[in-house]
């Protein structure tokens, strides 16, 4: 009977070190990052050999949704995340207790405006009556409407503050545009002939969408390049962890520098 518990007892202890994976086994040089497929994953996947060297196994797990990664590092089940900029990062923190933080600046992906069947010649010329479709979270649709004022197609109040989130109410005069704001991986597509859309560098990219199809481009000389570079970021405390500092060390490597450069016809620039 005895030999039957002990038995039970380590069958139960094994089971809970592999639901947990609490020191269990669990590889102590693994790093585990969750990040955008396009092009986040990729460029981390150049880290990996570099990471190699160092000691570390780099595991990537890549997500679609600009809703998971945060949740997933706030609760633990990444060390890191890399598929966000500044904004973004500072309004989930708004609502979660400045739980998580910037690591390092990698690159910038500028934000874009794509029409559907939609001329240099007409854009350009018409700026009124034009279904635009733009991302819906809040620093991007921020980050959106200062293009669209840009490009001349709305107008905002003159002290709008592109580090402060804004809604489409704060639009002072759409000019006979209509603004619509989705979920950004949707923007591509859900354009119809003759619509307008900005979308996420990541997300064009994902969709075989070329930077150089664009009919507006964000300026990358501006303060854009600053605040929306793309970081990698860790929960607050975890920063100076040695894995963490030897990710960042690769990240900003010149060997990553020069892959971003080389790898994506200036859709992806990197800010090292």
């Amino acid at each position: 009977m005895k030999k039957l518990v002990k038995i039970l007892l380590v069958t139960v202890l094994s089971l809970t070190c592999v639901l947990s994976a609490v020191n269990c086994g669990e590889n102590p040089n693994a790093i585990v990052v969750s990040a955008s497929p396009t092009p986040h994953a990729e460029i981390l996947e150049q880290c990996k050999p570099l990471l190699k060297e160092k000691g570390y196994d780099l595991e990537i797990r890549k997500v679609s949704d600009y809703n998971v990664p945060n949740i997933a590092l706030k609760d633990g089940s990444v060390d890191a995340n890399y598929f966000q900029h500044t904004p973004f990062l500072n309004s989930f923190n708004a609502k979660n207790d400045d739980s998580l933080v910037a690591v390092c600046k990698v690159h910038y992906e500028p934000f874009a405006i794509y029409g559907k069947d939609v001329s240099a010649g007409e854009f350009s010329s018409k700026k009124t009556g034009w279904t635009i479709k733009i991302p819906n979270d809040g620093s991007n649709l921020t980050r959106a409407l200062f293009l669209l004022a840009q490009e001349g197609f709305i107008t905002l109040p003159e002290d709008a503050d592109p580090n402060v989130n804004l809604t489409l109410s704060d639009i002072v005069s759409d000019n006979g545009n209509e603004i619509t704001s989705m979920e950004a991986r949707l923007v591509s597509s859900s354009l119809q002939k003759g619509q307008l859309g900005i979308i996420n560098g990541n997300y064009a990219l994902s969709a075989n969408i070329s930077i150089d199809s664009a009919l507006a481009v964000e300026s990358a000389d501006g303060d854009a390049a600053s605040l929306y570079a793309n970081i990698l970021v860790v929960k607050k405390g975890n920063e100076n962890l040695p894995k963490i500092l030897a990710l960042k060390e690769v990240l900003l490597s010149e060997t990553i520098k020069n892959f971003i450069n080389s790898t994506y016809g200036g859709a992806v620039l990197s800010v090292v």
